[in-house]
């Protein structure tokens, strides 16, 4: 079985006893860094082999991975913080597992995301995570461009070099909106910056940060301050048939086609 095992983003005590308990029991446990796990493996007394499995070997390491499964041995991802596959090495490996028919499964814990959602004071009740920006400004458009219109609170990762530039880019992408900015999640350091895009700047960049991004505003619909009778002879004025007219209008609406059908029983 391969667990895909969450570790603390800061404070080594957000650990689950399950986590522990599973990574104590496997053979391999497969590091982002093994030098940075170390440090969390020996505070727990956690003696295993360790592999090296990050985004820039996890192509041509997965097939050793599924070998060892298959001989029947227990594996553990571990990453350098949080929670594997979520903007870290993983899912090239649970791709390949899947199309395998290799079963695997997940020990939860912490996620930068979450928590910082939970820090900005945002909307919670919806929300979409989109990590990374890519790293040309014109792909960093055109992906903005796609949730720029969405609704719900909109959360990003940025590493310290990029947050400022970053925090720019969403300015221009999405416009003047609330925002919040975490950096050291549970570590000694930990700060929430709250802020507009239109002026929002990181002073002292260092650290890891987490984005919270309010989500866009509801676009006021051009036919709400029409009653639904008005609303059809709009149509009906511009040379549709009845039925074109209520077809259209239901759609805008978000109604049912029959219940505008008595607004036309009367008309020629």
């Amino acid at each position: 079985m391969l667990y895909l095992v969450s570790t603390p983003i800061g404070n080594l005590a957000d650990i689950s006893y399950r986590a522990i308990e599973v990574l104590n029991s496997v053979d391999v446990i497969l590091c982002e860094d093994t030098r940075h796990s170390l440090k969390l493996l020996d505070h727990y007394g956690i003696k295993k082999q360790l592999i090296s499995y990050h985004k820039f070997n996890e192509v041509k390491e997965t097939e050793p991975v599924i070998n060892l499964l298959k001989e029947g041995k227990n594996v553990a991802l571990i990453t350098d913080a949080g929670t594997p596959v979520v903007s870290d090495p993983g899912n090239v490996l649970t791709k390949a597992l899947s199309e395998n028919g290799i079963e695997f499964t997940v020990v939860p814990g912490a996620t930068a995301c979450i928590s910082a959602l939970l820090l900005s004071g945002l909307d919670a009740s919806n929300f979409t995570f989109i990590g990374f920006l890519p790293e040309k400004k014109k792909d960093k458009q055109a992906l903005l461009k796609t949730y720029k219109n969405v609704p719900s609170t909109l959360i990003f990762y940025a590493a310290p070099p990029d947050v400022n530039k970053d925090l720019k880019e969403l300015y221009e992408g999405l416009g003047d909106r609330r925002a919040v900015a975490v950096k050291e999640i549970t570590k000694l350091h930990e700060r929430v910056y709250r802020f507009n895009l239109s002026n929002a700047e990181i002073v002292d960049p260092r650290g890891e940060f987490v984005i919270v991004v309010e989500g866009a505003k509801k676009q006021e619909n051009a036919f709400d301050n029409l009653t639904e009778l008005e609303h059809i002879n709009l149509y009906l004025s511009r040379g549709l048939s009845k039925k074109e007219a209520i077809k259209i209008v239901a759609n805008e609406r978000g109604v049912s086609k029959n219940s505008l059908y008595k607004y036309t029983i009367n008309e020629d």
